[in-house]
This record gives C-alpha cells, structure tokens and sequence, in this order.
C-alpha cells in the first residue's frame, strides 16, 4: 500500500509518516519510507529513499540562489532521476506492507511541479492523505475550501484523495467541527446566512459538492496522542480492497 502525506507547511506530515510508521511497525507490518523534502534537515524517521541523497536546497543556496528558488531549483534536478525513483518506491512496495510517502514542506512544489505530478502518474493507486491544520478553520467558508481543495488534489494529482484534520488534540470542541465538516446540508444552512461574496461563493459551491464528491470520509488524526491511526490504517485498507468504500 502506498499513502502519500500532502499539506501545507506546519501541518504535521513529516511527524505524522514518523508516528503513523511506527505505529504501524508495532502492529508487525513492514513500512518503507520515502522522502521527497530537499529541504528538511532532520526527520523522526529513517528513510529508505531520501531525495537529498541527489540534492539539497541548503546546497543551491550556498551557491546564490533564494529558498524560493532554491526549492524549485532542486525538483527541476531531480526530474533526471524520476524514473529511478518510480522503481524504487514500486520495488518497496512489492516488499513492505506499507509504503509513506513524505512529501515537500512547500506543498505546492509537490502539486505544481512535474516531479510531483508525474511520480503519482507512475504509482499503482496511491493513497493521498491532505492534512489541514484546525487553525485554517474559523468560518464557514473555510470547511467548504478544505472540502473542495482535498477534490483539487485529488483532480491534479488522479489520485483517491481523503481530507484529514491533523492536530485534534489541540481542539476544544471537535464535535462542532465535524458537523461542518460532514454534515452538507448543516454547512449550507449555516452559509446561506453569510451574505458576504465568499459566503455566496461557498454556498454554491457547497450545494454542489455531494454531485462531485467521491466515496470518502474526513478523518481526524494527531501524530503526538495517535488519534486516528486505526481509522487511518482502516481507509488504507478499503482503499485497496475492490469492495471498499471510503465513506
């Protein structure tokens, strides 16, 4: 199985590919790990492939380049060796039960960059996991866009994609976010009273995202108490099953 973290930056996926790794690791499954970032410096894991074998963005900015740069730098380097990192990850696969993939930092290096893209075009079903932090969510609106940027992904990068709300142990009252978060028809109600444009956009749009949503669920996970871990291994799971459905 292979699952792919995506997220923007500080929104857990490096600690979280770590901690779900090992939890999968005392459940005697065998996990390989893969990371993408040429520009973390260290990680809670040992990776089985690791892009900074080839290059680094602290290298190219010693060489004059800003990190911005630096970074897009780096993955222009890297398109010389997709091919061999598309047989590696597939040869892991065939050998582990688990393959994380552990990607940019910068998310949309990952989502925008041809390394990123065609990887994934290479990769038997990938699972994508979105991270969002809970910090994102202040209004109404905001439930919509997570909803609606997890079904981007999943369109950019032609792969099953499941929203997952990192950092839950930081909540207060999760129950009142996963009514926003699953329950359509309550978001919408709640959207219809904004009559700001955002809250006319997001109202549209979310009157219209149970015709274009696929069959899956959010799932809410914390890397630093473990929340989630079985439901995240569980969606892994049905995933790869031909009877599963991810809702």
């Amino acid at each position: 199985m292979i699952v792919v973290f995506v997220g923007t930056a500080g929104s857990g996926k490096t600690t979280l590919t770590g901690e779900f790794g090992k939890f999968l690791e005392k459940n005697e499954k065998r996990v390989a790990y893969i990371n993408l970032d040429t520009g973390v410096k260290t990680l809670p894991y040992t990776p089985t492939v690791d892009v900074r074998e080839h290059i680094t963005v602290e290298e190219l900015m010693k060489k004059g380049y800003g990190p911005n740069g630096a970074i897009v730098e780096s993955y222009d380097f890297l398109m010389d060796y997709l091919n061999e990192y598309v047989e590696k990850i597939l040869e892991l696969e065939k050998e582990n039960d688990y393959v994380l993939i552990d990607t940019p930092g910068q998310m949309e290096t990952f989502l925008f960059h041809d390394f990123g893209v065609k990887l994934m075009e290479n990769l038997p079903s990938p699972l994508v996991v979105y991270l969002f932090d809970p910090t994102i969510l202040r209004k109404p609106h905001d439930y919509c866009f997570v909803r609606f940027f997890a079904l981007l992904i999943d369109l950019r990068l032609g792969a099953t994609t499941v929203p997952a709300l990192n950092k839950v142990d930081l909540i207060r009252d999760l129950e009142k976010i996963k009514r926003y978060l699953e329950d359509v028809e309550y978001l919408s109600a709640r959207l219809k009273l904004d009559s700001s444009m955002q809250g006319l956009l997001a109202y549209k749009l979310c009157k219209f995202l149970p015709e274009v949503s696929p069959p899956v669920r959010v799932l809410y996970l914390s890397a630093k108490t473990r929340i989630g871990f079985d439901e995240l291994e569980t969606v892994a799971y049905e995933h790869y099953c031909t009877c599963g459905d991810l809702t």
